[in-house]
Formats: C-alpha cells, sequence, structure tokens
C-alpha cells in the first residue's frame, strides 16, 4: 500500500493577508493580541519611520484607515517590533517609536496626549512620559506609553507646549524641569542645566 503525502503550501505574509486578518479579528476595539502567539512566519517589508509614516515595499501606506488597522495589531516582543494576528506573526522596522504623539490637551488634572493613528491616553502611572537625551547633541527624545510597551514620540510642537507649561520640582533627591500630569511629575531635564 502506497503512503500518500500531503504538502501544505506555505503562505508568504504580505500586507494584503495581515490587513484581512486583522479587519476579521476587529470588535470595536482593540484586538488581544496579547494573547494571540502564532508561529513567527519572518519579515514583511514594512517600516514605520521616526516622524510616523507607515511604508510598505518603500511606498508610504496613503490610507489613514488602513495604517490605523495595522496599529490595532502591533506587538513589542523583547526588542522586536511584530504584527500579529491569530494566525500568523510578522517582524516589521520601526526607526524610532511606534506611534507620533502629535497633540495633547488638559483633561482634569492630566495631559491627555494623541497618537497619529488616533489613540488617546492621559499621562500618568499608567502611561509615563520619559525622556531621552542624545550623548553627543543633549537633544531630547521625549516619549509617552500607548500601551504595552508601545511608546509614541512626543512632536517637536507638542514638546515646546509640554515646556511652556512644565515646572520646577525635586524628583529622586535632585531638582527637575518638568510636567505633571495625573500627580505624576515627569522629569524633562536636571535644574541645573537651566540656569
Amino acid at each position: 500500500m502506497a503512503k500518500t503525502m500531503t504538502t501544505q503550501k506555505i503562505v508568504t505574509p504580505s500586507a494584503e493577508s495581515l490587513a484581512a486578518s486583522a479587519r476579521a479579528v476587529q470588535k470595536g476595539g482593540l484586538p488581544p493580541v496579547h494573547l494571540w502567539n502564532p508561529p513567527h512566519c519572518g519579515q514583511i517589508d514594512m517600516q514605520i519611520a521616526r516622524v510616523g509614516t507607515w511604508f510598505y515595499m518603500w511606498t508610504p501606506i496613503g490610507l489613514p484607515e488602513l495604517v490605523r488597522l495595522f496599529s490595532t495589531i502591533l506587538r513589542k516582543d523583547d526588542d522586536e517590533y511584530v504584527l500579529v494576528t491569530p494566525v500568523e506573526k510578522v517582524g516589521i522596522t520601526v526607526d524610532d517609536a511606534p506611534f507620533v504623539a502629535v497633540d495633547f490637551n488638559r483633561k482634569g488634572d492630566g495631559l491627555e496626549f494623541e497618537t497619529n493613528v488616533g489613540d488617546r491616553m492621559v499621562a500618568g502611572p499608567d502611561h509615563p512620559i520619559r525622556v531621552e537625551r542624545d550623548a553627543e547633541t543633549g537633544e531630547p527624545s521625549p516619549y509617552v506609553l500607548v500601551r504595552a510597551n508601545l511608546e509614541a514620540l512626543i512632536a517637536r510642537k507638542s514638546f515646546y507646549r509640554l515646556v511652556e507649561i512644565g515646572e520646577h520640582a525635586t524628583h529622586d533627591g535632585a531638582q527637575w524641569f518638568g510636567v505633571r500630569s495625573e500627580g505624576v511629575f515627569f522629569p524633562i531635564i536636571p535644574s541645573v542645566e537651566l540656569e
């Protein structure tokens, strides 16, 4: 009796297949990507530039609703950014942070940020602000946590507005200039550097 061998066709993930899978799992909120553990299918030629523009095969993705859809299935595993669905996971390139905080407004005693893909979060214990400084130039790069270790780079105009409402306070035993949101002080720069 002859044995028959079955072969599975290996499908290379594409932006189209990822978008179709993402649409299938949308139920009015963010999909539970933290619960999904599909096989890693390699890298896809998708990149998020530092300014927040998403590219596929070196071409900007021009449909904001498609970028938003992809952003809902984005996850960071260790140091790798991946797009994940229940059936596949692919790595993508992120130049800095995957999102850009394009604006913020006061909301009670908090600062509510909005990202380039429409996410909103109030800076505070669950959404801290942090500032990294370039070792050579000293230039600050401010970030706010959006969700599950995914950050947004705070756009320059918004950062300048933060500086305008900043204050001096003691933080970890030193004087800092920073901002306060939901009762939490977020240091930006040591006060002595402003003297």
